[in-house]
This record gives structure tokens, sequence and C-alpha cells, in this order.
């Protein structure tokens, strides 16, 4: 039976968050039909010191879900078009996110269907700004679950498009199959 993350999950270091997550599910609720995916690509981006972070810049209306209780989602838009899912991680006051990148379509989705973009996952989960800030655990209608499944080794790598982060943009935080 698979098992919703909790919220204990999320209450790590976000570099650990990152990797823990590939090969687990993401799950979205519409109605009654259930569309899943397994988590095959993620970036983390580590708060207040993290120059390619949102929250680098501190404290404000947009990156005020990354400085709450981990757990909850944070979406926002990019280029005026395309949402983003991130999973807020840490502590309460010690920001930090999940960007979940890219999935392979497990139901509701067509087996083909290449979801390999964090603007991609979205549409294709049918994700938007009204997710941002809600639950990923207790009665939400989006969330993660282990089902336990064993996975290949995982690769690390630079995150994509954030040369304007100086040292930071050389990490090695964007986790993939």
């Amino acid at each position: 039976m698979p098992k919703k993350l909790p919220s204990k999950f999320y209450q790590q270091n976000t570099v650990k968050v990152a990797k823990k997550l590939i090969g687990k599910y993401l799950v979205r609720k519409i109605g009654r039909q259930l569309i899943v995916g397994q988590i095959t690509e993620t970036e983390a981006y580590g708060g207040e010191h993290d120059l390619a972070s949102h929250a680098s810049r501190g404290l404000t209306p947009r990156t005020k879900i990354m400085f709450g209780p981990a757990g909850y989602w944070y979406v926002y838009l990019i280029y005026g078009m395309y949402y983003c899912l991130n999973i807020v991680t840490d502590q309460k006051d010690k920001p930090g996110a999940v960007l979940i990148r890219a999935v392979k379509p497990i139901a509701g989705l067509s087996q083909g269907l290449k979801i390999d973009g964090p603007g991609k996952l979205c549409r294709a989960f049918k994700i938007t700004k009204k997710q941002n800030g809600a639950q990923s655990f207790g009665a939400a209608n989006l969330w993660l679950e282990d089902r336990k499944i064993k996975i290949p080794k995982i690769k690390s790598a630079k995150r994509i498009g954030i040369d304007y982060a100086k040292e930071d943009k050389d990490k090695l935080w964007r986790f993939y199959l």
C-alpha cells in the first residue's frame, strides 16, 4: 500500500531531501482521477546562503512559504507562462525547497509522454498557483508517496539555468536517474 510522505520527511537538510525524492511518486487527485508520476529529477535550493535560491533575497511575499514549515508546496510562475513545483524543506525560518523537475508517467498520463521539465510537469499535473502554500500531507489533492521501489544509482550534476548564482551555480545539487 502506497504511503504519503509525512511532514517529518521534509524536515531534513534540503540537499538530502532532494536526493531522497528520486524514485518517490508525485500524485495529483482531480475529482476521481489520479495522476501519478515517479520522480526522476530534482534540484535543491538551500535558502538564504544559496544565491540560486529565491530565499537568498530574504523574506518577501513571494518567498514567505519557503520560510514556513516543511512539507508545503511552493509554486511560482517563470517567464510569465510556466509554473514550477517545489516542496519546502528543513525547518521553519530556515528556508529551503526542492524543485521537482521531471517524472516518469505511471497513471493518468500517456505512458509515452515526456515530462522532463518543471513547466511540462505542472501542465501535465494541472498544477497552478492554487497549490501554492498547500500541505503535501494530510487531506491534500497533491502529495508525494513512497512505494518502496528499488531505484538505480542516483546521479548528480549542476543545477540548470542559474548562471547568475556566482559560486553557487557550480554546486552539484541536481539529482536524477
